[in-house]
């Protein structure tokens, strides 16, 4: 097939785009590198040996979006652009309303205009309400506590409206849990803008010497060190998931949705122990007040995924900090040239 993939250049993005290139498709990139790179996408072409089409551009212009659809004709679109950080969602929220829900809409307008109607949708566990039980299934209660997560649940709930009004739609919603990781070259891995949102490219980043400590948001949760247990995944079996799905929309229409997790929980200080392990690097650390928002643990239950979709999560996360370890070691700053 020919698949338009939105934020390819991204952390998650540019590993699906190897495994999508690895099944044969032809791919075009829409990226505005807001939030990513484009040596992400040199190295790409470089390890699959594969061209990839790119179209510099933002979903909110539309004009842009009806150009790449012309040029290009995709036949299914794997949606990943979008703005993604808790904490800045709650400082700018117009800004992710605006860029994830308005962005979304125009893509979804094109595709209805165009006759485009397979979506794989990159949601989250952050649409998850936070007292419903633990693992987290699918059916449970959404109720998302900040706005980026409110982005992701609108989103779902559009999907689910225009699902339910043509069925013509095939529609593959992921929710993930926390993708770690990196390629197995160490040529492609995560690169955050700033200071790192999330726990392991912020541990990654101390064992590299760019950062001086991890400081550790509260050690009285009930959990089995105190520190807050999630559920990691390695961006690699995530990547496989997307093209799980794209595969089961051949065969099913409608809108269906997915965890993509482990089921396994790793605390911080277990995250902070592993990763000291396996770099060899001693990573200080301090402990501070709980953050308002956060939860004890968050688990997945990848059943659903297993039992439609034939995937299920493979890489431990001792795997998960080696290849991370092996990308941040080679890339001290990420995908910034060295000095």
């Amino acid at each position: 097939m020919r698949i338009l993939v939105t934020g390819g250049a991204g952390f998650i993005g540019s590993h699906t785009l190897l495994q999508v290139l690895a099944q044969g498709h032809e791919v075009a990139v829409y990226d505005n590198f807001g939030n990513s790179s484009r040596e992400s996408l040199r190295r790409v072409r470089e390890i699959a040996g594969r061209e990839v089409l790119l179209k510099e551009a933002d979903l909110l212009d539309k004009a842009a979006l009806d150009e790449v659809f012309e040029a290009f004709q995709p036949e299914a679109v794997i949606h990943f652009a979008g703005l993604k950080a808790v904490g800045e969602s709650a400082e700018i929220p117009l800004a992710y309303y605006s860029n994830n829900v308005v962005g979304t809409l125009n893509l979804l307008n094109v595709m209805q205009e165009r006759g485009v109607r397979r979506l794989v949708f990159s949601s989250s566990a952050t649409v998850y309400a936070s007292d419903n039980g633990l693992p987290l299934v699918e059916s449970m209660r959404r109720g998302a506590t900040n706005p980026y997560g409110r982005t992701k649940q609108q989103i779902e709930e559009i999907l689910e409206d225009l699902g339910a009004s043509d069925s013509s739609w095939r529609i593959a919603i992921l929710r993930y849990f926390n993708p770690v990781g990196a390629h197995e070259s160490g040529l492609i891995g995560e690169d955050p803008a700033g200071t790192p949102n999330n726990l392991l490219p912020f541990v990654a980043q101390v064992a590299v010497g760019q950062r001086p400590r991890v400081r550790v948001f509260g050690n009285d949760y009930d959990t089995v060190d105190g520190t807050g247990v999630r559920d990691y995944i390695h961006v690699v079996d995530l990547a496989a998931g997307h093209v799980s799905a794209l595969q089961y929309l051949n065969e099913h229409a409608g809108v269906h949705t997915w965890n993509l997790g482990t089921g396994r929980g790793t605390s911080v200080l277990e995250v902070i122990d592993t990763f000291a392990r396996v770099s060899g690097r001693t990573i200080p650390f301090e402990i501070g007040a709980r953050r308002l928002g956060d939860v004890a643990t968050s688990l997945a239950d990848p059943s659903k995924a297993r039992d439609d979709l034939g995937w299920r999560a493979t890489r431990s996360f001792e795997e998960m900090c080696a290849d991370h370890w092996r990308w941040q070691e080679s890339n001290p700053r990420g995908y910034a040239p060295e000095n």
